[in-house]
């Protein structure tokens, strides 16, 4: 340990004293001098001219209508580097001239400086990439210092000092170089994984031949394999052997199957729905007293949406187990029964067609599946009926539907005097005063 701190000093006073010798070399008057000062004319020139364009390129961006959002959002990340994208062009350009009209070696410096600059700005666009703001932040990081190392030469003088700051366990041993380069492809892997996964997503989506259910399976099974194999190569790359973690999962999946039992057999009924497709997204169904429409398959829970825009998790071991009514499971046509009561003296025949008429004349009613009323009995104080009609969007909710109905049944009654009744009852108030018998003697 003391060899190795002793080794660490070392390499650190090294790159304090190249740091200091090449600052020294800054300052002394030259071409080295010349081409700071031209790098800082042209720093102010490119932020001169950013301060002249951004306002303009805002103004004409905001006139854009119609372009699709991605290109507006590319628009918008372009438009925010418009400083370093000025000073790239400026960079270049100015090498270019001094390259062609003076020595390489005049040009030099800002050479390197140009170099650095479109490696930031590469690196600023793709880590737009990365979703997560913070993990946004350290890929950006971390790939601006792995460009600068590598850009300036440092690079194995870095990796040496870095593969030096080391953990020994036993015969395994794992240095901060290995944790970097793990870290670094294990992002690489995962944001490749995760732009495959949403490509292949988008397009099985607006594949119609595909079923919403073999979608949802066949994304999650893309899911599983990219993001199982970005894990496991990371793991690699640090130095694991992944041929003992054999051993360890089969101990770990016989501990999860006795703790884990209702996740594991909700995994398994997702499963189970997504390849038998009893329910897919945008079914309405019916469990229990939650009604609402499928909003997404989950490996865990269904989500369903109710009309009053809760959000209910349902786990998949319920839909398997419990009884389900999918009012949109081979096709979308749903009927619906209205009960309601005339009085005698009102002709049925009359009654029959008015009801019919009313159901019809609501909008989301089926004309070419025609509404029927049958008489279904003769109560207390009503003659009952039964009024059937179909509708093709039980989505857009079943209540409101009936509710549009009985209106219609009541402006029509309404209309040509056929009555509702209500039961009646008679009361009789009987005396019974003590001296209700009584007799004057």
């Amino acid at each position: 340990m003391e060899a190795d701190a002793a080794s660490l000093l070392n390499q650190i006073a090294q790159f304090g004293a190249q740091a200091v010798g090449f600052a020294e070399s800054l300052l002394t008057p030259g071409w080295r001098q010349y081409q700071v000062f031209i790098i800082i004319a042209l720093l102010a020139l490119a932020q001169g001219a950013s301060w002249v364009l951004m306002p303009r390129l805002r103004e004409q961006m905001r006139e854009l209508e119609g372009w699709p959002k991605w290109r507006l959002r590319a628009l918008l990340v372009l438009h925010r580097r418009t400083r370093l994208i000025l000073f790239v062009i400026l960079a270049w350009g100015t090498t270019w001239i001094m390259r062609e009209t003076t020595w390489p070696s005049r040009s030099y410096l800002i050479g390197v400086v140009a170099t650095l600059a479109t490696a930031w700005l590469l690196v600023g666009l793709a880590a737009r990439l990365v979703r997560n703001p913070f993990l946004r932040k350290v890929v950006t990081w971390v790939l601006w210092a792995y460009a600068t190392i590598y850009i300036l030469g440092l690079s194995g003088d870095v990796s040496a000092f870095l593969d030096d700051i080391a953990v020994t366990f036993g015969s395994f041993r794992i240095s901060a170089l290995v944790v970097f380069k793990a870290l670094f492809v294990t992002g690489v892997l995962l944001t490749l994984a995760r732009v495959t996964s949403q490509t292949t997503a988008s397009r099985l989506r607006g594949n119609d031949d595909i079923s919403p259910s073999m979608q949802v399976l066949v994304i999650k099974i893309v899911q599983t394999i990219l993001y199982g194999s970005a894990f496991f190569i990371g793991l690699k790359a640090v130095g694991f052997d992944l041929t003992g973690l054999a051993v360890l999962s089969g101990a770990i999946g016989v501990g999860l199957g006795f703790g884990l039992q209702k996740v594991v057999s909700n995994l398994v009924s997702g499963v189970i729905i997504l390849l038998d497709k009893s329910i897919k997204p945008g079914d309405v169904i019916s469990l229990g007293d939650t009604f609402g429409w499928i909003n997404a398959l989950g490996a865990r829970y269904v989500s369903v949406v109710t009309r009053d825009g809760k959000e209910y998790l349902i786990p998949n071991e319920d839909l398997i187990t419990n009884k389900v009514v999918n009012w949109s499971h081979t096709n979308d046509f749903v009927r619906l029964d209205i009960f309601f009561g005339t009085s005698y003296h009102d002709d049925p025949h009359k009654v029959r067609e008015l009801a019919v008429a009313a159901a019809a004349s609501v909008g989301r009613v089926l004309k070419d599946r025609a509404p029927v009323c049958h008489i279904v009995g003769f109560g207390d104080s009503s003659v009952d009926y039964i009024l059937r009609f179909w509708i093709s969007d039980p989505s857009a909710g079943l209540t409101n539907v009936k509710g549009a109905v009985y209106l219609g049944l009541w402006d029509s009654f309404q209309e040509h005097g056929i009555s509702i009744p209500f039961p009646q009852r008679e009361v009789t108030l009987l005396n019974t005063s003590p001296h209700a018998n009584d007799t004057v003697g």
